[in-house]
């Protein structure tokens, strides 16, 4: 179980970037808050493998609702990582094993690989 970050440094309904030492490699993961509850995704959009923000800790569309890519705009559902448009539309990201305990965002297992750019 490694910690990543306080669940209160990030505001309700935001994300944030984290950095997360992994072997040899650091990975960089999404953190969104959703009230008590935290999801993370690996930072690299299945299309093309880039980090989803190009601004720090800019990952959300406008309304708040939505993941954003913004190389090409692809927008992933915040539940389940899920493309709902862009190039990469029906694939997802790749989720990070992560719960809240004690007021802390932890990761609960191995970060998985990034997922394969499309050809």
């Amino acid at each position: 179980m490694t910690p990543l970050l306080a669940l209160d440094s990030i505001p309700d309904g935001a994300a944030k970037a984290v950095a997360v030492k992994s072997g040899d490699a650091t990975r960089a993961l999404i953190v969104v808050r959703r009230g008590g509850r935290a999801l993370a995704y690996v930072n690299a959009c299945p299309h093309l493998g880039t980090p989803l923000e190009t601004f720090p800790d800019k990952f959300l569309d406008y309304s708040g609702t939505r993941l954003m890519c913004s190389t090409h705009g692809a927008s992933f559902r915040i539940a389940d990582g899920f493309c709902l448009r862009g190039p990469c539309a029906g694939r997802a990201l790749v989720k990070a094993p992560v719960e809240v305990r004690d007021g802390a965002v932890v990761l609960t297992g191995p970060i998985p690989p990034p997922p394969r750019p499309m050809p």
